[in-house]
């Protein structure tokens, strides 16, 4: 019985370990996922006109992180303009980003896209960014939003 009491135990701390995002300041320079050269730099601002024309791009990105899923660090949230952010996630779910990214600016290399992101998915971003019931309850409706998948991030500032 002990056994058991002892592997539930490591079991859920490794748990709790697992579902925190990763430790560290996001310091100028730090790369998360596969690091990469970036030959062309578009900054984050040009995606709406971009993508009007094609369906997918890919490239690097230069834009500022304004929120970081609280779990994990899975996920971002960037400035495109003054009334347009941007969902990115990390390509395979491979590597996480610290909170202390949050306001940092940054190079994605990455694929980017306009995606309907259902009612189920955006709720499910707002409960990891800890909105409240009210502002999660609020959400009823789908929504095209700029999406990028990146397979690396570099801290630039």
């Amino acid at each position: 019985m002990k056994k058991i009491y002892l592997l539930s135990a490591v079991l859920f701390s490794a748990f709790i370990t697992m579902a925190q995002p990763p430790k560290g300041n996001a310091d100028k320079g730090d790369i998360y996922g596969t690091s990469f050269k970036a030959k062309t730099i578009t900054n984050i601002s040009e995606l709406p006109n971009k993508l009007k024309n094609d369906e997918t791009i890919t490239g690097t990105f230069k834009a500022k992180i304004i929120d970081v899923c609280a779990n994990k660090g899975c996920w971002l949230t960037l400035q495109v303009n003054d009334s347009t952010t941007a969902h990115v996630t990390m390509k395979d779910y491979d590597f996480f980003v610290p909170l202390a990214a949050k306001g940092k600016t940054v190079l994605l290399n990455a694929d980017a896209s306009i995606q309907t992101m259902s009612v189920e998915e955006l709720k499910h971003y707002a409960e990891d960014a800890k909105k409240s019931q009210k502002e999660i309850d609020a959400i009823t409706q789908p929504k095209k939003k700029i999406n990028l998948v990146a397979s690396g991030i570099i801290v630039v500032e």
